[in-house]
């Protein structure tokens, strides 16, 4: 079959060389311009592109008779860099098309770099190609990360957060990596680890490798490597068990361009998975080419990389035509010097010339548009496919300006919440044929269980316990987080295995602090942590916490005993000094007011002014009982009463409720009100040992001398009750968690004072990154909306319910005293009307006296007048 397949290819080149000369034979005006092409004799492809090579040369020339030029294709074998040479040097080609890989395009560069002969790849896809080190290098095809944005959008579409790519080892799988790399940044998603696949390796050695993937969590995998090493990678995958509901593969346009040369058994090992694939414009010269090709060579599937070389021997040989045939010589070497063959290579006149016009070059491809930008095509739409069974279907695209879409003519929406997959895509097959969308991450199926660390604790051990089974000797773990932890486990959408380990040291004690603990994590000796353990900033640095499952804070905790036998003037404890001295004010300028109206036409409020002043006061206090002696004839003085009257109600009657409740629970306020008094009085706090509070309570102030640990609720009210003059402490700091352990069986005797700092409550540790974080989080939002949250919390913090209530409700607070807030619409009213009618009364009494002084001023004038004509 092979020898078929060459001698048509030999049968199809003499015949072009035939039409070459039968043109030259018919117009010997025409120049003859020397090109290379650079590929692997022998193999499919590269008999691929040769014949689509010829045909594009002779359906050129063949409609463009009147063009100057005509190319001669001298042949080179990419394996032999020799010969790469001795196209440059012998036949002195103007450029040369190819070659292949992208491994064989860095050497070819060179050479070309070296002698000024551009460099037209019609398949090498490595990104590292195209730099300014490398000017006269065009690549006639898209770049291999021109496609990363698509497969991006794919992933942020499911949200996925863990990526492994899988690629083959050498410069052309390793050069997509760094870019992949900062495109998955750029969503967030993490690439635990990198699969590599040797480009020659044996199926033992594919098989030791999908073995390691499999006992990963990761299930999400972005394949890179040519389509022959694709078909036996798959082909050991689907035996070992990779290709089962679960997994996402999702192939680059290096394999799914490139399928039609895989067999049958390769494309069924390949069903289900993704693909991003070189979208091919319809158009009728595509169709028209299509059509001859399955005439002439029935045996042979067509590929893009063929109409890529037909797309690029076109371009090129318009180009040549537009530079002309000025100038085709090589400049002579210095044969002289001792140098090497690649350094004695003569420099093309005619290469820079070619340049100018390759980067120009414009027009309607096979492919599309064709139409260099920095020296690259550049693609603005992928197709999306899935591999079902033996055949590829096409399930959407991706487009520069609408992201993916179902259609090309669709309107664009963005990938937002309200959007779901089946807005951007068709239908999928996933492997396995199943149909729900892969979670992309997964427990190892080697029975691999998750190491959970948990806190060993000495006190407070309804939230954690740790013991041991006398009988088994094995640990057993309890309390509420425990509880809460496996209520979680239960709502998840997958079984997770786990054992729980102990933060302890071989003789049973802690081995260390809850940051060291957490670190473990950071560390990798634990896969998480559960547990009372705080979300706090500088831990997130290197461990992810869930959501919060618990609220929390720090509380200040101090003794209670009774202020009424301290104090000797309890009825002034309801109302603050700022109310009782607005009172008084207000009581002297309503008896003012009133006196100032009534005084005019109220026989009440006449005498000496010893008796107005003390009527003044005697008025407006008098309305305390309601029993004022004088009466009020003045409508703005019966107004300015009467509200005066329903402030007083309203005043009498709160503090009558403020000081019976004072007299009633006075004897429970605390000793201690704030934080701030014990940092002023220098007084010893306690803390809870191993806990973060000490940090906090260093950076607020106290010094090291005046902080006091304690492990259990027995200690801290040890410490309590001796008080800080005896060794003890004054007061406590404890998170709100073990506040209501503490009060439910002291609530008689403690209270919590105030809540200095807050914290975001308890979380459950993860390693940056772990997928687990996301479902776990959502778990807690399960059991936190339903009824097992609050049957947990009942059963582990109001057990003594009867006997103390819920601690919450002894948080202390002064605001049984009133103060002026309480009343300011009032007293805001009433004092306006007081300005309104004290400000009426001033205007009507200066207009009062300025009248008797008008009058004054003309009764003089008449007099004077009467007394001249009684003279008269």
């Amino acid at each position: 079959m092979r020898n078929k397949r060459v001698f048509l290819v030999v049968l199809v080149f003499f015949f072009f060389v035939f039409f070459v000369e039968f043109s030259r034979g018919q117009n010997n005006r025409k120049t003859e311009v020397n090109v290379g092409i650079v590929t692997d004799v022998g193999k499919m492809h590269s008999d691929i592109e040769l014949l689509c090579i010829n045909m594009s040369l002779a359906d050129f020339y063949s409609s463009r008779p009147q063009f100057q030029t005509r190319l001669v294709v001298n042949i080179g074998d990419s394996r032999n860099d020799v010969l790469a040479l001795q196209l440059i040097k012998n036949n002195q080609v103007k450029a040369i098309l190819g070659p292949w890989t992208s491994m064989q395009a860095n050497f070819l560069v060179e050479i070309g770099q070296k002698s000024l002969v551009p460099i037209v790849s019609y398949s090498a896809t490595g990104p590292f190609l195209t730099s300014l080190r490398s000017p006269y290098f065009f690549r006639a095809t898209y770049e291999d990360s021109s496609q990363l944005q698509a497969i991006k959008s794919i992933i942020k579409l499911f949200g996925w957060r863990e990526v492994v790519p899988v690629y083959i080892d050498n410069t052309f799988g390793e050069g997509i990596m760094p870019r992949l790399t900062d495109a998955l940044q750029d969503i967030n998603v993490r690439i635990p680890y990198r699969s590599v696949i040797a480009l020659n390796a044996t199926d033992h050695e594919i098989s030791v490798e999908l073995l390691k993937m499999m006992t990963r969590p990761t299930r999400v995998f972005i394949v890179h490597m040519y389509s022959s090493l694709a078909s036996r990678f798959f082909t050991k995958a689907k035996e070992i068990g990779l290709m089962k509901p679960g997994y996402v593969w999702i192939l680059t346009n290096g394999v799914t361009d490139d399928l039609s040369s895989i067999d049958e058994t390769g494309i069924e090992a390949m069903d289900g998975v993704l693909g991003v694939k070189t979208y091919i414009q319809k158009s009728k010269d595509l169709d028209k080419f299509r059509s001859q090709w399955r005439k002439r060579f029935l045996q042979m599937e067509l590929n893009i990389y063929g109409l890529w070389a037909y797309d690029a021997t076109t371009a090129l040989a318009i180009a040549i035509e537009e530079a002309g045939t000025n100038n085709l010589t090589f400049s002579n070497a210095d044969t002289g010097r001792n140098v090497s063959e690649l350094e004695n290579l003569g420099l093309s006149q005619y290469g820079p010339k070619l340049l100018q016009t390759l980067a120009t070059i414009q027009f309607k491809g096979l492919v599309g548009d064709f139409r260099f930008v920095n020296r690259q095509l550049q693609p603005s739409v992928f197709e999306i496919v899935n591999v079902v069974g033996t055949g590829v279907r096409s399930i959407g695209f991706w487009t520069e300006e609408n992201g993916l879409v179902k259609k090309l003519d669709q309107q664009p929406r963005s990938m937002s919440t309200l959007s779901t997959w089946n807005d951007h895509l068709k239908y999928i097959i996933w492997p396995g044929e199943a149909t729900s969308i892969p979670k992309g991450w997964e427990i190892p199926t080697n029975g691999k269980k998750l190491r959970i660390g948990v806190p060993k604790r000495a006190g407070f051990t309804d939230l954690v316990k740790v013991t041991r089974d006398p009988i088994t000797n094995s640990t057993v773990v309890t309390g509420f987080c425990i509880d809460f932890f496996e209520a979680v486990i239960q709502e998840m959408p997958y079984d997770v295995s786990y054992e729980f380990i102990p933060f302890e040291k071989r003789n049973g004690e802690p081995a260390g602090s809850y940051n060291d603990l957490v670190h473990q994590v950071y560390q990798g000796r634990y896969d998480a942590v559960v547990g009372d353990t705080t979300i706090l900033a500088n831990r997130s640095f290197y461990v992810d916490f869930t959501l919060p499952f618990f609220k929390s804070g720090v509380g200040l905790v101090a003794s209670i005993e009774d202020q009424v036998k301290r104090d000797s003037f309890p009825f002034f404890k309801p109302l603050s000094w700022e109310l009782w001295l607005t009172l008084f004010v207000l009581f002297f300028l309503i008896g003012f007011t009133v006196w100032a109206l009534e005084l005019r036409d109220n026989p009440d409020f006449h005498g000496p002014p010893d008796y107005q002043a003390s009527n003044i006061f005697w008025f407006a206090f008098s309305t305390m009982v309601f029993a004022p002696r004088e009466r009020v004839f003045s409508f703005e003085a019966r107004v300015l009463v009467i509200t005066w009257y329903f402030i007083v109600v309203v005043l009498t009657a709160s503090y009558i409720a403020s000081l019976a409740s004072l007299l009633t629970s006075q004897q429970l306020n605390p000793t201690i009100t704030s934080m701030s008094s014990l940092l002023q009085r220098g007084e010893r706090v306690g803390y809870q040992r191993t806990s973060f509070i000490l940090g906090k309570l260093k950076g607020t102030g106290f010094p090291q001398s005046s902080l006091v640990p304690f492990d259990t609720a027995e200690e801290c009210d040890e410490l309590l009750r001796k008080g800080s003059k005896k060794g003890g402490v004054s007061a406590v700091f404890l998170e709100i968690p073990y506040l209501r352990l503490f009060l439910r069986n002291y609530c008689n005797t403690y209270k919590i004072v105030e809540v200095p700092f807050e914290v975001d409550g308890f979380g459950f540790v993860f390693p940056i990154g772990s997928p687990l974080v996301a479902d776990v989080s959502r778990a807690i939002l399960k059991v936190v909306e339903s009824p097992k949250a609050e049957e947990l919390e009942h059963a582990w913090f109001r057990k003594n319910e009867e006997s103390c209530p819920d601690p919450d409700r002894f948080l202390y607070s002064n605001k049984m005293q009133l103060g002026v807030h309480s009343f300011c619409f009032l007293f805001l009213f009433v004092f306006v009307i007081c300005v309104l009618t004290l400000g009426k009364l001033t205007f009507s009494f200066m207009k009062n006296k300025l009248t008797d002084l008008w009058k004054e001023y003309q009764q003089p004038d008449k007099d004077s007048s009467i007394n001249k004509v009684e003279n008269c």
